[in-house]
């Protein structure tokens, strides 16, 4: 890297969601991403991985990643992990197994959770390889599945499931339970350990990511034609989200490309 390049680096942290938007929603891959975490690793700019995917998951594929990740904002942001320390956060899923076990039983049975499905039901509905469909399903803090009833019911079990302190967020394709920590509550707390004062960007494509989108300061929509979709938010009114017209992870690239393109031009300008 010239020494040029080095003074205009952009003052950036990239904070992402996985499925859906780094990786493709049906292969799971980030191969259109390629270039873009290149950048990122050439400009020692940090990358934050923020999913609702274990710990376990999450390094296994950090490991894979050209550009290795600052930090893993692992299930939902319920737990942080940072090279070389501890996982933060105590363990949480047994408290919340508890909480579905005692729950109206025509509720309890109307939502299949990856403890309900073990790992072998884990790999038939994700379509994982089995090896890494057992490290998803290691949950620590929350706890991923589909509801089979209507939308009624869903609102019951949701409403349910508040009584007991326990939050459910819709992913790209689970709804997800967990004892109220979300991605946005921790991206904050990261960005000032990291580099205080960085533009902030995140990225994702369900209504999971929306707390994080708003909280960032540029926030990108990813487009995901099989995800459940984030309808219009206010910050697209004013620029501070955006959304990208190329899905998953060949949006992320040209968002991601485009925003440090764009810090690059302002700070020569300056």
């Amino acid at each position: 890297m010239s020494k040029e390049t080095e003074n205009l680096r952009p003052d950036l942290i990239v904070f992402t969601d996985l499925d859906g938007t780094l990786l493709d929603h049906h292969y799971y891959s980030f191969s259109a991403a390629q270039q873009a975490l290149e950048t990122l690793s050439a400009r020692n700019l940090p990358l934050v991985l923020a999913s609702s995917k274990t710990a376990a998951e999450m390094q296994e594929l950090a490991e894979q990643l050209p550009c290795r990740p600052a930090a893993l904002m692992v299930e939902n942001g319920a737990g942080v992990v940072w090279p070389g320390e501890a996982p933060e956060g105590e363990s949480r899923h047994d408290a919340l197994l508890e909480v579905l076990a005692a729950l109206p039983a025509e509720l309890r049975a109307l939502y299949e959770g990856f403890t309900d499905w073990g790992p072998e039901g884990v790999a038939q509905e994700t379509g994982l390889p089995l090896p890494q469909a057992r490290l998803a399903a290691q949950r620590a803090f929350s706890e991923p599945g589909l509801w089979r009833g209507d939308e009624a019911g869903r609102e019951a079990f949701i409403a349910a499931l508040a009584n007991h302190g326990v939050t459910a967020r819709q992913g790209g394709r689970y709804l997800t339970l967990s004892f109220g920590a979300d991605k946005a509550d921790r991206m904050h707390r990261i960005a000032a350990r990291l580099a205080p004062g960085a533009h902030v960007l995140a990225l994702g494509d369900a209504p999971n990511d929306i707390g994080m989108l708003e909280a960032a300061d540029t926030g990108v929509i990813v487009t995901n034609p099989d995800g459940a979709g984030i309808a219009t938010l206010a910050g697209e009114s004013t620029g501070q989200i955006r959304r990208t017209r190329a899905p998953g992870p060949r949006g992320w690239n040209e968002a991601v490309l485009q925003t440090i393109e764009e810090m690059t031009s302002a700070a020569r300008r300056s």
